[in-house]
C-alpha cells in the first residue's frame, strides 16, 4: 500500500545490515558509491551516513545508516528509478544481508 505523503522535505533513512563474508573493501566500494548518488541525481538535496557507535545493543546487526533528503516526494520518485541508483543497488544486493527503509517528511 503507497501513503501518500504530504508536502515537504522528505528524508530516505536506509539501515544496512551486510552478509558476515563481506570484506571491509566492499563495504567501502559500497559506501564510496553511495556517497556518489548526490553527485549524480539532481533531486538528492542532502546527504549524510555514519556507521552504528550506539553502546545500547539493539541495532540487530545494523551497521550503516544513510539519510538522503529530497525537497518532496516527487525528488524520491525521481531517484529511485534513477539509472544511477539502479547501478548502486546491483553492487549492492550482493552483499546485503538485509536493509531497512523509512521516508518520512520533515516536521519542525
Amino acid at each position: 500500500m503507497r501513503i501518500q505523503a504530504p508536502a515537504g522535505r522528505l528524508r530516505h533513512v536506509v539501515l544496512f545490515k551486510f552478509k558476515p563474508e563481506t570484506s571491509p573493501e566492499k563495504i567501502g566500494e559500497i559506501e564510496q558509491a553511495f556517497g556518489e548518488l548526490p553527485g549524480r541525481i539532481p533531486q538528492i538535496i542532502g546527504y549524510e551516513w555514519g556507521t552504528n557507535v550506539s553502546p545500547e545493543g539493539h541495532d540487530h546487526g545494523y551497521t550503516h545508516a544513510f539519510l538522503v533528503t529530497f525537497a518532496d516526494e516527487k525528488g524520491r520518485d525521481a531517484y529511485l528509478p534513477h539509472p544511477a541508483h539502479k547501478k548502486f543497488v546491483e553492487l549492492l544486493l550482493p552483499h546485503l544481508e538485509q536493509a531497512h527503509v523509512i521516508d518520512y517528511v520533515v516536521r519542525e
